[in-house]
């Protein structure tokens, strides 16, 4: 009988299964470590976003007052910069002004309202000249459809005149909650304040009433501007915007409350 040689202490090995257990872990050990390294040079790579340690709180009461104060010293009577008549065309502009420029709407409507500045003598134009005269601006084939049916309505239920109730404003074609603030404040000379993309940002920026949504930052500016201020506040914010508060480069160094302003990134120069 032939003996099997048994192994030196040193040489003695594991069971075939526990060398392919051992191999396996190796190799698993072996990739993960691969892949930390991996991620560990494209984290590396990757410039991590960052966010501000905190949101500037709203400003207080009297620094409120103070921002009103100047934006009326520097602007005593605004006014919107779309062109109207009437209560009539101002609804129609407000209308024909989504989605596009006061100047581009302006251009259009002078010679539009020559001919037509009342429900009656739109509808007389009739929808095809109406498309003609505002071809130039978005959306021009759902305006002009929209354009007649309110002047219908504005004929058959409300005597051709606009009405001063939000309710019925809102149930227009195209007639949404900011152009009927737009109208009650601007026609009606009631304190209401359309928020635009330009009052959202400047609300936001600076901030005087923060919110996610402009109903919030309609709500919370309704609430908090002023008594004396509330009735131009709608004008004195959007031109405020659209002049100096810029979305992409706001013109921090002419901007009358910039002082006032906690916005951190000011605009430093004047180029």
């Amino acid at each position: 009988m032939t003996r099997r040689k048994q192994a030196a202490p040193d040489q003695i090995t594991a069971p075939a299964g526990a060398r392919r257990a051992a191999s396996a872990a190796a190799k698993g050990a072996s990739v993960k470590a691969a892949s930390a390294k991996g991620a560990s040079a494209k984290a590396a790579l990757v410039k991590p976003l960052t966010a501000r340690a905190s949101t500037p709180e709203p400003v207080d009461a009297a620094t409120l007052r103070e921002i009103f104060a100047r934006l009326s010293a520097a602007n005593p009577e605004p006014r919107s910069d779309l062109e109207y008549l009437n209560p009539y065309t101002l609804l129609v502009a407000v209308v024909l002004s989504a989605q596009a420029t006061d100047k581009s709407v302006n251009i259009a409507t002078a010679p539009l309202f020559a001919k037509a500045d009342n429900p009656a003598a739109m509808l007389a134009l009739g929808e095809e000249t109406v498309r003609h005269h505002i071809r130039t601006i978005g959306l021009f084939n759902t305006k002009a459809k929209n354009v007649i049916a309110i002047s219908r309505i504005l004929i058959e239920e409300h005597g051709g005149a606009v009405p001063r109730e939000r309710a019925h404003l809102e149930v227009l074609p195209g007639v949404g909650k900011k152009t009927a603030s737009v109208v009650l404040n601007v026609a009606f000379g009631e304190p209401t304040i359309a928020v635009d993309t330009h009052i959202f940002r400047v609300s936001n920026r600076v901030p005087l009433a923060p919110g996610s949504t402009t109903d919030k930052v309609q709500a919370g500016l309704e609430a908090i501007v002023p008594e004396p201020y509330r009735l131009n506040a709608h004008h004195w914010l959007i031109l405020h915007g659209r002049y100096v508060c810029k979305a992409r480069k706001p013109e921090c160094w002419r901007c009358p409350i910039a002082d006032l302003c906690r916005f951190p990134d000011k605009t430093p120069g004047t180029g």
